[in-house]
């Protein structure tokens, strides 16, 4: 594996910057040239695993989180818990809302996807507000689970996300 510094260099030079998408003002950040680079996506699934800690289970925040939660639980041989938008998941769930922009979503978990005492590490591609992360670490603790931290590839740090999670957060590229 690449040294953080070395990686992070070069993931940042693989996003793509998307300027109005998907509305007017807004810059996207488009990671999937990292996906699309299977070396690349490798190292950073790799940085992930290293310091994700000593966890029983991955909670991948939809949709893009799946795709590093399910790299990550390859790795460190975890559960895998999808967090999904109301209505997607076909067992009995437990619901969290939060925030958007305009209005608010849900985020669902099946209700015995986590156990009590499980150690829990949140994953999810990019941390904006933190609203759908924060919803995910409140489904985590309503099932009694621990959340250990939690990981992002990329950290809009002046959207001030990662502060209003309450647990210990890294992200790969911050902005």
């Amino acid at each position: 594996m690449r040294d953080t510094d070395t990686l992070s260099d070069a993931v940042r030079a693989a996003i793509r910057d998307v300027p109005d998408f998907p509305k007017e003002g807004i810059l996207f950040k488009d990671i999937t040239p990292v996906l699309a680079d299977p070396t690349l996506f490798s190292d950073v699934m790799d940085w992930m695993a290293e310091s994700a800690g000593d966890v029983d289970v991955v909670v991948g925040i939809e949709a893009r989180g799946f795709l590093f939660a399910a790299g990550l639980v390859d790795r460190l041989g975890v559960r895998f818990v999808p967090a999904r938008k109301a209505g997607k998941l076909p067992w009995k769930t437990v619901a969290a809302s939060y925030a958007l922009e305009y209005g608010s979503a849900v985020l669902e978990v099946h209700e015995d996807a986590i156990g009590s005492g499980d150690r829990v590490l949140v994953v999810d591609d990019l941390i904006a507000t933190g609203g759908t992360a924060a919803a995910a670490v409140e489904l985590v603790e309503s099932l009694g689970g621990v959340v250990t931290g939690a990981r992002f590839l990329i950290d809009l740090s002046f959207l001030n996300g990662s502060q209003v999670l309450g647990v210990p957060s890294r992200a790969l590229i911050t902005y």
